[in-house]
């Protein structure tokens, strides 16, 4: 079963521009790690602060081999003071299995 991996970062109103410029200007490593199989970052709408990294994983195992490797080091260094944190110091990873799922049906059944 795949599992999801969701970092819920709090981001003050004023730094929200600057955090989706540093996620605009992302690397991209994670696309080539083995395991990964998908990456969503999602804008919080109203009500919260808090915008969600969504990742999903072959398994546990992919994803600690991502959170280990020196890519992931990378996309998560601070870059300096050219890319100062947008965030503010709190962050929460959330960590699911999925137990079910679905896509759209098609006209022609299954892709």
């Amino acid at each position: 079963m795949s599992v999801v991996k969701i970092n819920a970062i709090t981001v003050p109103k004023e730094r929200q521009e600057r955090f989706e410029e540093r996620f605009r200007g992302r690397a991209g490593a994670v696309e080539s790690t083995p395991g990964f199989e998908w990456f969503e970052l999602l804008r919080p709408q109203e009500g919260t602060d808090q915008y969600l990294v969504y990742t999903r994983w072959v398994d546990e195992a992919a994803y600690e081999a991502w959170q280990s490797s020196q890519d992931f080091d990378r996309a998560h260094s601070g870059g300096g003071d050219t890319l100062a944190p947008a965030a503010a110091n709190s962050s929460h990873l959330w960590s699911y299995e999925v137990i079910e799922s679905a896509a759209p049906k098609t006209e022609h059944g299954p892709a």
